[in-house]
């Protein structure tokens, strides 16, 4: 039965001491949630025929060339995540003023641009969610769901911690973690204790 409790994202919010205006202080990357988002992607792959029944396999719910390209042009936007192959790539372009804003241009950074289609899916529907750090500084993303336990909520959090550790920008100076809050939808948000958190390996 369908409980009507909402069940909120858990959502983490890391301060980190770096100014994304400066190239060599900008933080963009992926991480791979061990226990997942709690919500189901739906992935759409660009691709050419040769790839389509593979991208299928791996759990895409669309997958296409030109005729895939051509939908979203108009206006078909049933997906969470859009993959491409790089050969697809220069046709993608034409698709950037309506991914642009909702931020589903592929880009390899983010895993959405591989040659390997079956592996870009499976790692999107297993929980890879791209993070950056936005001006101030500040990375924001959800990590899980309420109804999680508290063993898989940190289990996600430690990954976070670890691949915002790992992908340090090189200009970044002194102190990098300034800190770290924990909020959910409608609940208050809790700050954690950047010692236990951070060097935790």
């Amino acid at each position: 039965a369908a409980s009507t409790k909402f069940v909120e994202a858990v959502d983490v919010a890391i301060r980190l001491n770096i100014n994304p205006k400066y190239n060599d202080q900008q933080l963009r990357a992926t991480v791979a949630l061990p226990k997942g988002t709690g919500n189901e992607v739906v992935v759409a792959v660009l691709c050419d025929a040769s790839k389509e029944a593979e991208a299928k396999e791996a759990g895409a719910a669309f997958a296409g060339g030109e005729d895939l390209i051509e939908e979203i042009a108009g206006g078909m936007m049933d997906f969470d995540k859009l993959v491409a192959t790089p050969d697809m790539m220069p046709k993608v372009a034409k698709l950037g003023r309506v991914l642009g804003p909702k931020g589903l241009m592929p880009n390899p950074k983010a895993g959405t641009v591989s040659p390997n289609v079956s592996e870009a899916v499976t790692a999107l529907k297993a929980g890879a969610v791209e993070y950056r750090a936005e001006k101030g500084g500040i990375v924001h993303l959800a990590f899980g769901k309420s109804d999680f336990s508290v063993d898989d909520l940190m289990e996600n959090l430690n990954a976070i911690v670890q691949s915002v550790n790992a992908n340090k920008p090189p200009g970044a100076k002194g102190i990098y973690w300034k800190n770290c809050y924990l909020s959910t939808t409608m609940g208050p948000s809790i700050k954690l204790d950047l010692e236990q958190l951070v060097t935790k390996e």
